[in-house]
């Protein structure tokens, strides 16, 4: 994985933390967002923990920039602020989740984890007080168009869409519906597809902004 911060120190503190799971290794660092896509390219990444304020090149013009590579990693979006804007917008570009910097050892090595195994970490109450916050900010044009999408999920879409943005895993929802982890992850890939998103957690935030699920 890489480690994007402009804080030396914070960047020692998170490869000490990551490289003591045993099952998470950092292959890279980065001081500045306009690093970011070189590290990518000389590296194979699973997982890239990037900083969104940084002096130069910020976190959001770098999640944008890497989740517009083919086949990019997952972007987990560090900061300080549990309710920046910017947070929220890189989650709408496709990031996976946020982290807090004042988290526990423990729940940033979960949260990388979940991460790499390709859900979004929106477990934390944090993450869910940010999309429902700026998702009713404004909402009425969003919520508009959002809506007119929703025309274009069958029935079995919508209710798995409503359960990813409830925070459940793939195999939650299949029990909760009664459907295979399989079929699951087809519907998930057909309204994908649909709604235009890559993320589970751009398919959250489409889930709040039509309604689906209510803060």
């Amino acid at each position: 994985m890489l480690i994007v911060d402009d804080d030396p120190m914070v960047r020692s503190m998170l490869t000490t933390i990551l490289d003591s799971a045993g099952d998470v290794t950092v292959v890279a660092e980065a001081e500045d967002g306009d690093q970011v896509v070189d590290r990518v390219h000389r590296h194979a990444l699973d997982v890239v923990l990037m900083d969104i304020r940084m002096r130069r090149t910020g976190g959001l013009a770098a999640t944008r920039e890497v989740l517009g590579l083919p086949d990019p990693p997952k972007v987990l979006v560090l900061t300080t602020f549990d309710l920046d804007e910017y947070v929220y917008s890189a989650l709408r570009a496709g990031a996976s989740g946020f982290l807090l910097k004042e988290e526990s050892p423990q729940d940033i090595i979960n949260a990388v984890r979940v991460v790499a195994a390709g859900e979004a970490m929106l477990s934390p109450p944090l993450t869910t007080r940010l999309i429902t916050s700026y998702v009713t900010t404004g909402a009425s044009p969003r919520r508009e168009r959002a809506r007119d999408k929703l025309a274009d999920l069958s029935e079995r879409e919508r209710q798995v869409i409503t359960e990813v943005a409830r925070g459940k895993s793939n195999a939650e929802i299949g029990a909760e519906l009664l459907l295979s982890e399989a079929t699951v992850k087809t519907h998930l890939t057909r309204s994908f597809t649909k709604l235009d998103v890559t993320s589970r957690v751009q398919a959250t935030i489409f889930a709040y902004e039509a309604g689906l699920v209510t803060p």
